[in-house]
């Protein structure tokens, strides 16, 4: 059973970094097809920021190219996404979720194709 457990978040100013941590205790996420990062801030619908398959390829939303990077150890059965030059729109809650469909993703990945997912972190950014 998939069990997604992510870490990492917490507070930073403006211009500052943090990593994101997605470990999954229950399945080996080598074994799925797609793993992503979404977020949700108050008051509005979730949506995707990142997603990576099991072949390497990657695919992020726009707002955070060249800001964000996702990537997986599979030997640690672990998702990050390093995120830097953060600003105060990326506050968020931020979730780690996983697919086992074959998808194909060429831009941002949408919440609906993801079926597991994690509690969440919350990541606060202040200007």
């Amino acid at each position: 059973q998939v069990q997604l457990v992510e870490s990492g978040g917490g507070s930073v100013q403006s211009g500052g970094s943090l990593r994101l941590s997605c470990v999954d205790f229950g399945y080996n996420i080598a074994s799925m097809n797609w793993m992503g990062w979404f977020r949700q801030a108050p008051g509005k619908e979730r949506e995707g920021v990142a997603a990576i398959a099991s072949d390497g390829s990657t695919s992020y939303a726009e707002s955070v190219k060249g800001r964000f990077t996702i990537s997986q150890d599979n030997a640690k059965n672990t998702l990050y996404l390093q995120m830097n030059s953060l600003k105060p729109e990326d506050t968020a809650m931020y979730y780690c979720a996983a697919t086992d469909y074959p998808l194909v993703i060429t831009t941002t990945p949408r919440p609906a194709d993801f079926g597991y997912w994690g509690q969440g972190t919350q990541v606060t950014v202040s200007s």
